[in-house]
């Protein structure tokens, strides 16, 4: 049941997250664990997990849903439009910064040594999440079976989709092998989506909402699968874009902090300047911001079905085998030598230890890697 708190009290803590959280969806997921059910104690890790499987249902993406999902608990549908604008707000600023630099130096700013030091300790705080959410979730053989299996199909390039509703399918059938067969679950309309057109014309303000509302509605797997979707539609198609201007997009929402849907700041700004960026921000959230109230008020209806309740513990499990895959990617970029490696298992003893808040894990991380990098060169 979702509570009526100060707007202030959600507002707060998403933007902070919105200016760390560095690491793509997986680290965000991780982060507002920490914050939400470590520090402040919003609710507990059965709940956010729960909340973790529902944002894994629809389309868009989908740790920015999880934080839509965590304001609409605390203050409703007030507080799911504060939390969301609050962790979009601060990457998109960045993200309009970069543009503008972009558009006017021809290249992109070098920020790799920024995230030298800072990338490490984000993977120790996904590890971290995923041992104790991993825990919760995969309570028997059968569904620590599930995820593994997820996650090695994952590695193998497996489609995302195939492994996040089929593994999630299997769970359902397996724990209610002894029932009928239910009439229907309640989440077919978030199941049947499938791609619409390409926005047709030319970049007008008009197009430029059509197409991104487009691709909110109807990417999953979140900023992973997201470079697909616009690859085919804004290069080849449209033609609003280069490749290698996409290529640069693409860099902007993984380097900066927050939603990598902020992508579409920057290519809104390449296509239309400011008026095209904010356009462009506003249409591929807007989905996010309907689906995640919707779904939030399914919950209680979907908990209430057996056959509801382990097709989200299925997604849920899934989704925690997915990030798992994705981390170990991630981290064969990251951990390329002994200090990173070393910076990360240090992150996570100190995590594990200790418990601090992650901000300052993330400052010292920065700090370190400054410090490295200049002793070095």
């Amino acid at each position: 049941m979702k509570g009526s708190r100060p707007l202030t009290e959600i507002a707060l803590p998403f933007l902070k997250l919105g200016f760390i959280g560095f690491g793509g969806p997986a680290a965000h997921v991780a982060l507002m664990r920490r914050e939400f059910v470590v520090t402040r104690r919003w609710l507990d890790e059965d709940r956010f997990l729960e909340l973790f499987g529902a944002s894994n249902l629809i389309p868009g993406p989908s740790s920015t849903e999880l934080g839509m999902m965590l304001g609409y608990l605390r203050s409703g549908w007030p507080g799911l439009f504060v939390a969301g604008a609050c962790f979009i707000g601060p990457a998109m600023a960045i993200v309009l910064a970069l543009a503008w630099l972009y558009v006017r130096a021809g290249s992109l700013p070098q920020t790799a040594w920024v995230l030298y030091g800072v990338k490490p300790v984000i993977i120790a705080i996904i590890a971290d999440a995923l041992w104790s959410l991993g825990r919760r979730a995969a309570k028997t053989w059968f569904m620590v079976a599930v995820g593994v299996g997820v996650l090695v199909l994952y590695l193998f390039g497996a489609n995302i989709l195939v492994l996040l509703f089929g593994g999630a399918l299997l769970v359902m059938v397996i724990r209610n092998a002894t029932r009928g067969w239910p009439r229907a679950t309640g989440m077919a309309p978030f199941l049947s989506l499938r791609a619409l057109p390409a926005a047709v014309g030319g970049a007008t303000l008009g197009a430029l909402f059509l197409e991104f509302v487009k691709i909110g509605a109807v990417v999953f797997g979140s900023g992973y699968v997201l470079l697909a979707f616009l690859r085919a539609d804004l290069v080849h198609h449209l033609h609003w874009l280069s490749q290698s201007q996409l290529v640069d997009a693409v860099a902007v929402g993984q380097v900066t902090p927050g939603p990598v849907f902020t992508t579409a700041t920057f290519i809104g700004y390449l296509v239309d300047g400011f008026a095209g960026a904010v356009v462009a921000t506003l249409a591929i959230f807007l989905p996010a911001f309907v689906l995640s109230g919707v779904v939030f008020g399914m919950l209680p209806k979907l908990r209430r079905s057996p056959w509801a309740d382990a097709f989200l513990q299925g997604v849920t499990l899934c989704g925690l085998g997915l990030m798992a895959g994705v981390t170990i990617q991630l981290a064969g970029g990251v951990l390329v030598d002994w200090f990173t490696v070393a910076l990360a298992a240090v992150a996570l003893f100190v995590l594990r230890r200790y418990q601090p808040n992650s901000v300052w894990l993330l400052l010292a991380g920065a700090g370190i890697g400054l410090a490295v990098r200049a002793l070095g060169s």
